[in-house]
This record gives C-alpha cells, sequence and structure tokens, in this order.
C-alpha cells in the first residue's frame, strides 16, 4: 500500500463528490458503491503499517459517506443509513474526529428528512463535542445547520434560530485550520438557506422568503442541483407568503434548470412546488408553470 496510490483513491472520491453537487446522485450512486468495494477490500487484505491504515480507513470513511449521500439522494434511505453507520465505524478506525463528525451529519440529515428529527438533534450535538478540540469554525458551523433543521422539524423555533445565529457567527472569519477540505461548500450564501429551510418547517414563509432570497447572490452557479434544489424551496416560501408571481417566476427558473439533474430528493421539492403553486389556480402565470411542471416531472420519471 503506498501513499500516491491512497492519495489517487481520494481524488476519486472528491471527484465524485464534485460532479454530485452539479448533476445530482443519478449517475454517480453506483461507481460510488465500486469504488468502496475496492477501499474495502484493500481495508481486508491489503498489507500496511499503522499509520498508512489510518489513511485508507480515512479515505474509506469518506467514501462510505459519500455513497451513502448519493444513495439517500437516490430515495434508497435504509440503505444509506446503513452504509452512513458503516462510514462511522470506519471514520473511527482513522482516528479522525472530523470524519467521524461528517458521518454524524449524515445520519442527522436522514433524522430530520426521514427519520426522528430528535435523533438529528443528538448526532449533530454528539459530532459537535467530538471536534471540540479542533480549530474547524466551518465545520461546527454545518453541524449547527443540521441540529437547526431537527429543532425545527420538532417545532423548537428558540433553539433552531440559536443554532443558525451561532453558525453564522462561526463563518465570519472563514475556515479554520483544522476544517476538512471536503467542507468546501459551506459559506453564508448555504447557511441562509439553512435557514429559510427551517422557517419553511416553523410555517413562518415571508421570513423564509427572504432568507432565499439572500441565499440566493452567495449560491455557486456551477453547483446547480444544490442551487436548484435551494431555489425550489425559494418558490414554495414565496407561494405560501401570498406571492404568486414572485413564487411562479422562481418556479420558472428552477424548472429550466433540472434538465439532466437526476435526484429523487430534488424531484420531491419540485413536486412541493408544483403543489404550492396548485392554491393559486386562478393566477395568471400558474397555469403554463403547471403545464410545464407536470411536462417536466413525466420526462424525469422516464429517465
Amino acid at each position: 500500500m503506498t501513499i500516491p496510490l491512497l492519495t489517487s483513491l481520494q481524488t476519486t472520491t472528491d471527484a465524485l463528490r464534485q460532479l454530485d453537487a452539479t448533476s445530482g446522485s443519478g449517475t454517480l450512486a453506483s461507481t460510488a458503491r465500486q469504488h468502496l468495494k475496492v477501499l474495502l477490500g484493500l481495508l481486508k487484505t491489503g498489507t500496511y503499517d499503522e499509520r498508512t491504515g489510518r489513511h485508507l480507513a480515512a479515505v474509506t470513511a469518506d467514501t462510505a459517506i459519500q455513497t451513502g449521500w448519493y444513495t439517500f439522494d437516490g430515495g434508497k434511505h435504509e440503505e444509506a443509513q446503513r452504509l452512513f453507520v458503516g462510514a462511522l465505524r470506519a471514520a473511527h478506525a482513522s482516528a479522525d474526529s472530523r470524519l467521524r463528525a461528517g458521518a454524524l451529519s449524515f445520519l442527522a440529515i436522514h433524522g430530520y428528512s426521514v427519520g426522528d428529527p430528535r435523533q438529528a438533534v443528538t448526532a449533530a450535538r454528539t459530532a459537535r463535542q467530538g471536534i471540540s478540540d479542533q480549530d474547524a469554525p466551518t465545520l461546527q458551523a454545518m453541524l449547527l445547520t443540521r441540529q437547526a433543521r431537527g429543532h425545527a422539524r420538532l417545532r423548537e423555533e428558540r433553539h433552531a434560530l440559536a443554532a443558525l445565529d451561532e453558525a453564522e457567527a462561526l463563518c465570519v472569519n472563514g475556515p479554520g485550520e483544522d476544517d476538512p477540505h471536503w467542507l468546501y461548500w459551506i459559506n453564508s450564501g448555504e447557511i441562509l438557506g439553512q435557514r429559510g429551510s427551517c422557517f419553511l418547517e416553523l410555517d413562518r414563509p415571508t421570513e423564509a422568503a427572504n432568507a432565499f432570497a439572500s441565499a440566493r447572490g452567495a449560491l455557486s452557479h456551477q453547483e446547480t442541483r444544490t442551487r436548484a434544489q435551494f431555489l425550489s424551496r425559494a418558490a414554495t416560501a414565496q407561494m405560501r407568503a401570498g406571492d404568486a408571481d414572485a413564487g411562479c417566476a422562481t418556479a420558472q427558473e428552477v424548472l429550466t434548470m433540472v434538465d439532466g439533474i437526476q435526484s429523487a430528493r430534488l424531484d420531491e421539492h419540485l413536486r412541493a412546488m408544483l403543489g404550492e403553486a396548485r392554491l393559486f389556480k386562478r393566477a395568471a402565470p400558474t397555469r403554463p408553470l403547471l403545464d410545464r411542471g407536470e411536462a417536466v416531472l413525466k420526462e424525469r420519471a422516464l429517465t
């Protein structure tokens, strides 16, 4: 086992991560599983010293986290949870508390999205405690957004907003010395977008729409899937706040963006967005949006 080999394997994991943010998980999950299978085989049968073994376990943990995410984004939630738990074991073997925090952060997403939001809060808090000795404000901020989403699902508004305020304060000075390379996507736009999502959960659509509007300028145009997902929530928030014109305009923008993006999770957001539009059947821009939206969803179902 050589360091150049491990570097190459990590580069593959990083490249898949970048592709996911652009085009979604649909074309990546099977490739990531094969990549993870190679790493697990090396862990089981490879020859290496303790230091190299920890490095290999770290690459495996990162890859298992990403494979779990692609699987989750593809709608296979139970399989994804198993991968996140496996990633947690590999992260423990790597002795890298930041990777343990990463695995726990995705278990938190599972909790507030399709499981028990209380487990999301617990996972995020546990992860934050595990990196208390690290100079990693960006990682702490990301975990606080996961914690906030769990609180929002539990209707714990004060705790959710306090976690988001702390996350914003941590990001003011940029990354710390120990922030991991795989956390490149955390910025003010991401945190504002998470604030918008929390406000949606808390039935405060006007505040949600304002937060999403503030997030737009900071979101990367290259990360098309991520941007489309946030904007679909923004459209939903605008319509729930009673602004059908703005909501339909944003929704039309989203429908233009989604071609070629394969993500079951994004499809759920599109359906929610169009569901809100159906409540405004008499509004002039609603009918063309619904006609186009239904056509887009039918086409996506065939891919």
